[in-house]
């Protein structure tokens, strides 16, 4: 591998997002949104599928990346022989159309750059027409045109658009590029770069000073919000699993999916996240974006959206794209979206009951849904699903999927009696009863002494882990401890939880290979936790933070063997587990270690 995962750094607006590498190229990014088709398509291919590089023309000694204080402005100086040189690349916060700002500043020396930029449509695709407009450079194919504003003089050269120039101590060049509809005949007006620097500076100040958490993990917390708020769509409230598409769980794996869109489960459980940090506004705006998605037909919730709340993502295959590290097939669009996966009824009634714990004032429309989702529970619980892995083999009884439709009423029962909602609660109580005992009966497998993955099977999977979690058992029930102890000999690797075996394509429906799934590992920190083992707790965490890259940023996988991140980048559950496993780990006399059954509370 010529690259690795966590090279790459990102840069948002709150509607897309770029990967910045270590050398300063811009390998991917969407416009004008996170599902959009890419401009820069490196990240899955070459040069030729589009990047736009800003570098030293020599030999780059040294790179130090950081992001400015608790922004997402990200800072890069290199190191070359001439001197030294840095790079500050940037999203504003998008007010009409979505601007990358890139300033080039020396710090010492006299440092001889080069620029490449290479723009290719339709997901590294197509070649744009390029023409010179009023002094800008315009880049135009189907529906969509680039503008580049430039202090540099740049020109063509072989489907390309470079310059050279020098930067010395104390100079400052910047260039700008802008996504426009290409029908529209007037060019989007130059920003100005340094003003532009110091309002997108001041808004992530500004956002991140509402942070409430206080604790020893202060930082890696404030990274992992900022992410989670840089992958929230900010026009109608939708959170996308992660900004790319096909970064592999496995090098040379088929195991490679589209993660630009919003999934209801990572989306509620991201909103937990935010809304125990004193995010409130966030949960308004998804829980008003959740209304319109499903609105219609409620019960035919589906598990994912697009951003603005589409419902057709159908899935198909780039065979342009040689994928990441050779990894194919390159997938756009997600076929999952067509699943039932009836653990995400649970993430929706849970996440409803917490903001309404929160002080978020509850609404009759959200209320409605929930209703609704219970009428469709009643009718789906029974049925095999295809559970929270999204497996692509048949349906199966899975015992976490049942675990959260018990959640789902016990939530709504909750809700009922703590706000004094209205809904049949004794019928409510029935079904959830009924779904606990036959958990209790046909997801426990009594001669093994442990939990299974689903019914009368002899596996177990990481999920089981959330069973006192989310409050199903209590944390000292002989049955938890005994899940706990299989779920640590059978799928712990090296220090970390993998989901579960993926020795054949029996389990489910891929050939077998992956890497370590980091929210499995947090999980397991937090069942520590709550059994009493601090100290184990602790320790892992303490090995799940040294993952993060230098920048502070999580994939969803990770391969111990070749010490790299896998999988889509960055990932909203990756960051979200390490936000709700700090609290958990923050802990004194005033704030007893709670979960998400028992809010912690906010001071």
């Amino acid at each position: 591998m010529d690259r690795r995962i966590e090279d790459y750094a990102v840069i948002g607006d709150t509607q897309t997002a770029a990967l910045l590498d270590r050398s300063g190229s811009i390998d991917w990014v969407c416009f004008p949104r996170f599902d959009s088709g890419a401009c820069f398509a490196a990240l899955l291919g070459d040069r030729g599928n589009g990047r736009w590089q800003i570098a030293p023309a020599g030999e780059i000694r040294a790179v130090r990346r950081r992001y400015r204080g608790e922004t997402l402005v990200l800072e890069t100086e290199l190191d070359t022989d001439e001197g030294t040189v840095r790079l500050i690349d940037f999203m504003p916060v998008r007010r009409e159309r979505p601007d990358i700002v890139r300033l080039v500043e020396g710090v010492a020396g006299a440092v001889s750059m080069k620029v490449e930029l290479v723009v290719r449509f339709d997901t590294g695709r197509v070649v744009p027409w390029v023409r010179r407009r009023n002094g800008a450079l315009t880049f135009t194919a189907g529906p969509d045109a680039l503008c580049l504003h430039s202090d540099v003089g740049v020109r063509g050269e072989g489907f390309s658009t470079v310059a050279e120039f020098e930067i010395r101590a104390g100079e400052r060049r910047a260039m700008t590029l802008t996504w426009f509809p290409s029908h529209h005949r007037l060019l989007p007006e130059r920003i100005d770069p340094l003003r532009a620097l110091k309002e997108t500076e001041q808004w992530w100040l500004a956002w991140s000073a509402q942070c409430t958490y206080e604790g020893p993990w202060r930082e890696a917390v404030g990274t992992s919000l900022r992410v989670l708020k840089a992958l929230t769509f900010g026009p109608t409230g939708g959170i996308v699993a992660a900004p790319t598409t096909s970064l592999p769980e496995w090098i040379g794996s088929s195991r490679n999916w589209d993660y630009r869109y919003c999934w209801l489960r990572d989306a509620t459980l991201t909103l937990y996240a935010l809304m125990l940090s004193g995010y409130q506004a966030e949960a308004v705006a998804w829980r008003e974006w959740l209304l319109r998605a499903a609105a219609g037909d409620p019960s035919g919730l589906q598990i994912m959206y697009g951003v603005g709340g589409e419902q057709r993502l159908p899935e198909y295959e780039a065979p342009w794209l040689p994928g990441f590290a050779g990894s194919k097939p390159v997938r756009i669009g997600n076929a999952a979206h067509e699943q039932l996966q009836l653990d995400v009824f649970g993430e929706v009634n849970d996440t409803f009951y917490q903001a309404r714990r929160l002080g978020i004032a509850p609404d009759p429309w959200s209320w409605s849904l929930e209703s609704t989702i219970l009428e469709s529970l009643e009718k789906r619980w029974r049925q095999p699903d295809h559970g929270i892995w999204e497996i692509r083999g048949e349906p199966r009884h899975f015992t976490h999927s049942k675990v959260m439709a018990w959640v789902a009423f016990d939530r709504a029962i909750k809700s009922a009696r703590c706000f004094g909602l209205r809904g049949p609660i004794a019928h409510w109580q029935e079904i959830r009863d009924e779904i606990h005992a036959e958990v209790c009966a046909r997801g426990y497998d009594q001669a093994r002494g442990t939990f299974t993955r689903s019914y009368g099977e002899a596996e177990v999977d990481a999920s089981l882990l959330l069973i006192p979690l989310v409050g199903f058992l209590p944390a000292n029930d002989p049955r938890v401890a005994a899940t706990l102890r299989t779920v640590e000999r059978d799928l712990l690797q090296d220090g970390f939880v993998m989901r579960y075996r993926t020795h054949d394509r029996d389990a489910d429906g891929l050939p077998p290979g992956e890497g370590a799934f980091l929210p499995c590992s947090f999980w397991l920190a937090d069942a520590y936790v709550q059994v009493g083992r601090r100290e184990d707790a602790c320790r892992l965490f303490g090995r799940l933070l040294a993952l993060r890259n230098d920048v502070g940023l999580l994939a969803e996988e990770y391969d111990p063997r070749s010490g790299r991140l896998l999988g889509n980048f960055p990932q909203a559950f990756s960051h979200l587990c390490l936000v709700n496993t700090a609290y958990n780990l923050t802990t004194t006399p005033e704030r007893p270690v709670q979960h998400r059954h028992e809010l912690i509370p906010i001071p």
